[in-house]
């Protein structure tokens, strides 16, 4: 299931439960000029189920979505629905990201 959330309660998350996995899927330039602290990078185009595997330690791994706009969260939290995942969380846009960039 995807569930749509804000930022305060992404980081209410992240913080409660250490094995989420805050994923970045803007491409590496886009990634390299600014992202969320340990958000991990897979791009959109290279999500398969073989990579989100590689990413994402199980299927039952809270997973945080994020792009610039929030189009390409869209599109990969339905692929990782696809394959399986179960708990998918879509931030949608970084932009605002008030925890700060590295």
């Amino acid at each position: 299931m995807i569930r749509r959330i804000g930022f305060e309660e992404a980081k209410a998350l992240l913080d409660s439960e250490p094995e989420a996995v805050l994923l970045d899927v803007r491409e590496e330039a886009e990634y390299i000029t600014g992202h969320a602290a340990d958000a991990v990078l897979l791009p959109v185009d290279e999500l398969t189920d073989e990579t989100a595997l590689d990413a994402i330690p199980s299927l039952e791994t809270p997973v945080l979505v994020y792009c610039r706009s929030g189009y390409r969260s869209n599109v990969a939290a339905h692929r990782l629905e696809e394959y399986g995942y179960e708990r998918i969380y879509d931030l949608g846009s970084l932009i605002g990201w008030p925890y700060g960039l590295e």
